[in-house]
């Protein structure tokens, strides 16, 4: 689900067996998946996670990509990555749930209402993780939420939603900072028109930078549900992306 307006089933596609190589804390009223690079670089990324909460392994695994992929090698380029429980302690969403129970699960669950839980992450890495400069990035259910908070917070100096998007609201264009969006060409979940229509809006009203991409023949959740040797027609997009995603974390603005 990557559409307060438009709930649709959303598969889980390939669960990773991984562990993680970070650990979980609390932070305040909620808890959290935290994983840092080997040196304090002062910079932090917060990882939102989609329907199926902040325990998913691919979620994990995408943090630890965002706090060591290749950075080893490049100091300035590292950040600590957090997973916070952004339904605070509920269920997420059960792959073999029905359905037909979908849209009251989510009146629950409003990625748009996560602000409280926002400003707890952001006190904890301000001050506990010694970060200065933060982003933000979230999948699916996570991606509606970044839209929302980069309307909303300019502590963000960068923000990446991943297939989601903010539909039923007339102003999806006040971004604070740099923003990239990144969906399926063929996503059951958002049609391309929403994405048209966005573009639209962003192109007349956007006062920042900001990037929508449309990756040829792939489906909801190509980005962090699919294994990278899944297919090797999906290999390069899924690679691009993520190349991309992280890129984007680390503009300029986050040096």
């Amino acid at each position: 689900m990557a559409n307060e307006a438009y709930p649709c089933p959303c598969d889980i596609g390939h669960k990773l067996e991984y562990g993680g190589m970070g650990r979980e804390v609390q932070v305040e009223h909620i808890k959290a998946y935290v994983t840092k690079p080997p040196f304090d670089t002062g910079k932090a990324v917060i990882v939102i996670q989609d329907i199926f909460g902040w325990q998913l392994p691919n979620t994990r695994y995408m943090a630890d990509m965002i706090a060591g992929n290749g950075y080893t090698f490049h100091v300035d380029c590292e950040a600590t990555a957090i997973v916070p429980d952004f339904f605070v302690g509920q269920e997420p969403w059960h792959p073999s749930g029905d359905w037909s129970t979908f849209p009251e699960w989510l009146k629950t669950r409003d990625a748009r209402k996560i602000d409280k839980e926002v400003d707890a992450v952001l006190k904890y890495l301000k001050q506990q993780c010694h970060a200065q400069k933060i982003g933000i990035v979230g999948f699916c259910w996570g991606g509606v939420a970044v839209h929302h908070v980069m309307m909303k917070y300019p502590e963000f100096r960068a923000g990446v939603s991943v297939y989601g998007i903010i539909k039923d609201s007339e102003d999806v264009h006040s971004l604070k900072n740099p923003t990239l969006f990144i969906f399926a060409e063929n996503d059951a979940v958002i049609p391309l028109e929403q994405v048209s229509l966005l573009t639209q809006k962003l192109k007349k009203h956007c006062k920042v930078e900001y990037q929508i991409k449309t990756f040829s023949g792939q489906t909801h959740g190509f980005v962090h549900r699919k294994r990278e040797d899944c297919s090797a027609e999906d290999k390069p997009y899924i690679d691009e992306a993520r190349r991309n995603l992280i890129e984007w974390l680390h503009k300029p603005q986050m040096s």
